[in-house]
């Protein structure tokens, strides 16, 4: 079929990290990607054909990604999805839908979705915003605490093991949710577009800092059977076809001590835990989210080695502009790569890039992570 070039203008709700990786993808297609962002040369703003600097929850300013897009996309969901969907029905094309943005935004609005679609998940109750402590204890401890909204990089979790957890509780609308007891938490990125083609990445394993509750480095594939493998890909292909809309997705999974699988959480974008998909896979998980948006056939996930991914966290003590420490010993590596998302201000937590690194066996690439580890650090240059 004959297209005309450039390919598509695509916009990004989103100025981050997630829209910097998507760059490269929309590049090679010759797709104009401008995205919205309210901070001046976003790390995404830096690479992109084009920014507009505005407030993700602004009608204005959605208005006029639209208005120069082809289609509309996003690089995180903290956005005015209301707005979106007045503009979806002008005949804005977005994917995925603004519908399901809004659904996801609401984590027990999301949980409600999986029950209702019969997605296993984890038993919850919802116990508003002033509830008292016997409630918990009767639902059962441990458990855990969840904000419907706001949720993201481990803000608006908190584990209640005791009173005294529940003394620090959020004080937020929030619901109450069955710890899931054996520690493996799996991942799978899913991409679907119009005509129902589906692709399912192998699944992840995701090993999480216990102090930041976000991703501290993931493996691929996963250390599971086969069995549970394709138990898992089958798993995420369902619940994303629960939503009924095109897109890219990240299907965070938790498997029991009996071994069943629980649908924790969905991302309706590009996924901390589909990263070394850039590097040791066929098809990345950015160049099959803007095949979805464009319709395309997607591409071949297979992986090319096992794979690790290590966050690059802030280094605790420091704030302000971020430096690097021994990015020489990781570049000695044979197969690591790295990305730095462009913050231009470090803080203790937060994610300021990734690396990635292939190989041949699990326990290979986890000894190479410890020794990076050691000399690798991405931190502010002023002392706190």
């Amino acid at each position: 079929m004959l297209k005309s070039l450039p390919l598509a203008r695509l916009g990004v709700v989103g100025g981050g990290q997630l829209a910097r990786m998507l760059a490269p993808a929309c590049n090679a297609h010759h797709v104009q990607m401008t995205v919205l962002d309210p901070l001046h040369n976003s790390p995404a703003g830096q690479v992109a054909y084009g920014q507009i600097q505005g407030a993700l929850h602004d009608p204005d300013a959605l208005k006029a990604l639209c208005e120069q897009s082809d289609i509309v996309t996003f690089d995180l969901e903290n956005v005015g999805a209301d707005i979106l969907m007045t503009l979806a029905d002008q005949g804005v094309e977005m994917i995925p839908a603004p519908a399901t943005i809004r659904l996801i935004q609401n984590k027990f609005a999301q949980k409600c979705h999986y029950q209702a679609s019969g997605v296993p998940t984890a038993e919850f109750i919802d116990i508003g915003d002033d509830p008292d402590f016997a409630a918990v204890e009767a639902f059962g401890l441990p458990c855990v605490q969840k904000a419907h909204t706001g949720g993201y990089d481990g803000r608006g979790v908190h584990v209640i093991r005791s009173a005294s957890d529940w003394d620090r509780r959020l004080k937020t609308k929030s619901f109450l949710e069955k710890f899931v007891s054996g520690g493996t938490e799996l991942a799978v990125m899913v991409a679907r577009r119009a005509s129902g083609e589906m692709v399912a990445y192998d699944p992840v394993e995701m090993v999480v800092d216990p102090a930041l509750n976000l991703l501290d480095y993931l493996v691929a594939p996963a250390r599971v059977s086969d069995a549970l493998r394709v138990q898992a890909q089958e798993l995420a292909k369902q619940t994303v076809e629960s939503f009924g809309t095109d897109g890219l997705f990240g299907v965070e999974l938790f498997v029991t001590n009996d071994g069943h699988l629980l649908v924790n959480e969905v991302a309706p974008r590009a996924h901390n835990s589909g990263h070394h998909t850039i590097e040791a896979c066929v098809t990345s998980q950015f160049e099959n989210q803007l095949r979805a948006c464009l319709d395309l056939p997607l591409g071949a996930v297979e992986l090319r080695g096992v794979a690790l991914t290590a966050n690059l966290v802030g280094e605790s003590g420091f704030i302000g502009s971020p430096v690097i420490e021994g990015l020489e010993d990781l570049s000695q590596l044979p197969d690591a790569h790295i990305h730095l998302y462009g913050k231009d201000e470090c803080r203790p937590g937060r994610k300021m890039g990734h690396f990635t690194l292939i190989g041949n066996n699990h326990d290979e690439l986890i000894q190479q992570l410890e020794s990076v580890r050691r000399s690798l650090v991405v931190r502010g240059d002023t002392p706190q």
